[in-house]
């Protein structure tokens, strides 16, 4: 039985990677998001929006322990899963845990460039938005560090790195 939990921050790449991760080693994916999403019928922005954020992080805990008793799985979290309740503790209980960790600078880049609307950077300046990246970081970067397993994904930026970056982290995971 093989279980991992990717988590990091916003725009590290953690879809990214996790899916590329389960295909190579022919495990299932979810991205937490995405499968709170599929079973609220509701968008995250939209549960933020309606209930506030204590209700969905409530229900971002109730789905992780749903999800991380599933066998065979690669799980990519949410950048604040690991950061309320007991969520990275119980992460480490249940999985292999991977901080995927970039460099603010990079981590601006790939929000910038992103397709995905994110509400907490929304209408940000770039000098806004890597403040507010080094600013969260700072707070959740005692979160992420507890992770079993920590790898630097800085230089992820096409499909030859990202294929490095799954032969790393298989390495590192003795996959």
């Amino acid at each position: 039985m093989t279980r991992i939990i990717l988590i990091g921050y916003m725009g590290a790449g953690k879809t990214t990677i996790g899916r590329q991760l389960a295909m190579a080693l022919g495990l299932q994916f979810y991205d937490l998001d995405w499968y709170i999403e599929t079973r609220y019928h509701k968008k995250v922005s939209e549960i933020f929006a309606e209930q506030g954020e204590e209700h969905f992080r409530d229900l971002e805990r109730r789905m992780l322990h749903e999800l991380a008793e599933f066998e065979d799985i690669v799980i990519s979290c949410g950048g604040g899963t690991p950061c309320y309740y007991d969520n990275i503790q119980y992460m480490n209980q249940q999985a292999e845990t991977v901080y995927l960790k970039l460099d603010p600078e990079v981590l601006c880049m790939h929000l910038k460039m992103g397709r995905t609307v994110r509400p907490l950077i929304l209408g940000k300046s770039e000098d806004e938005l890597l403040q507010y990246i080094k600013d969260s970081l700072r707070e959740r970067e005692p979160f992420y560090s507890q992770a079993k397993h920590t790898l630097d994904v800085s230089l992820m930026d096409n499909y030859e790195k990202i294929a490095i970056t799954i032969k790393l982290l298989r390495e590192e995971l003795g996959l």
